[in-house]
């Protein structure tokens, strides 16, 4: 890991004292800016990147109460940012800070406690589809859908003209598939989800309301309960190197035990289109990257991951 430049942590929220909320006003605000202000963080975990974490508090100063402000900021200050452009957090990340099982997919329930890292359900995607009995009666199949293996589609799905299914899946109530859709094992869909067009799907779990709906790659992947995809978006699930995909943290980097790991969403993440999430990426509930932006590790719930290049114009010279 590159070094950091070495500067104090007030430095780099001092600007918290100006432009900011009114404090006679707003006395949760003073607390907020005292809390982040006297903070005792290890310097390694902060990079010049902090300032926009110093703009996302200033944001919200003009709402926060004394009884919230101190929450909050404790929220800030442990999701702090590192040289490499990581997000990371402190301590065991747990599958409930993500997502919740909704209850259309209750039966999966044994198989995705919440008290483990996400990325471990990932390993029950497969027995959990083994434990079904035998698939019942779905809807009408047209003939250009190819169904292979142990498929267990709802009655109410809506199929294309034509995809390619793959066992063992199980597509929940109201989910549609698109055309061109490659769905090929280990596919586990909740309640009104959107499989898309020319999209392939492989070892992942979709929770209700996900919408995946151009020409994306969900390889695997967990996706949180409304989370959605811009069209070219790619979970990408294997290292350059092929080795184990670990996933960074304070205290080190945590070994997943998966050579293969694309992605984490949580609940109403959004990635916008061309996007890549590079392998072991965890992104918190109502988080957001930006359209066409590499991203690899932590993202903090409500944090939005952008870049920025400059663009220049010019004449035409015929």
């Amino acid at each position: 890991m590159p070094a950091l430049a070495q500067s104090s942590t007030v430095g780099r929220v001092s600007n918290l004292n100006s432009n900011s909320a009114d404090s006679s006003r707003n006395p949760g605000a003073n607390i907020l800016r005292k809390n982040l202000l006297t903070a005792e963080l290890p310097d390694q975990y902060f990079d010049p990147l902090y300032a926009g974490v110093a703009q996302l508090v200033e944001h919200h100063l003009a709402k926060v109460d004394v009884e919230s402000s101190s929450l909050f900021a404790r929220s800030i200050l442990r999701k702090p940012l590192v040289s490499s452009g990581f997000f990371v957090i402190n301590g065991p990340v747990k599958a409930s800070e993500f997502f919740a099982l909704p209850a259309s997919l209750a039966r999966f329930a044994a198989f995705f406690p919440s008290d483990v890292p996400p990325w471990e359900w990932l390993k029950k995607v497969g027995p959990a589809l083994e434990s079904l009995p035998a698939a019942g009666e779905g809807p009408k199949i047209p003939s250009g859908v190819h169904v292979e293996g142990k498929v267990w589609l709802h009655p109410t799905v809506k199929l294309p003209a034509y995809a390619t299914i793959l066992g063992p899946a199980y597509i929940g109530a109201k989910t549609e598939i698109r055309p061109g859709a490659f769905i090929r094992g280990n596919v586990i869909a909740g309640e009104g989800c959107v499989l898309g067009n020319s999209c392939e799907y492989k070892n992942c779990l979709l929770l209700d309301g996900v919408e995946t709906p151009h020409y994306n790659y969900v390889g695997d992947s967990i996706l949180g309960n409304k989370a959605h995809l811009g069209a070219g978006v790619i979970c990408s699930n294997l290292r350059l190197d092929r080795s184990e995909v670990v996933v960074r943290l304070p205290a080190g980097s945590v070994g997943t035990g998966l050579r293969k790991f694309g992605a984490v969403l949580g609940d109403q993440a959004e990635v916008g289109c061309n996007a890549v999430l590079n392998p072991g990426t965890l992104l918190g509930p109502r988080s957001i990257v930006m359209p066409c932006t590499p991203f690899g590790g932590y993202l903090p719930a409500a944090s939005i991951a952008r870049t920025r290049q400059p663009i220049t114009t010019m004449p035409r010279r015929d």
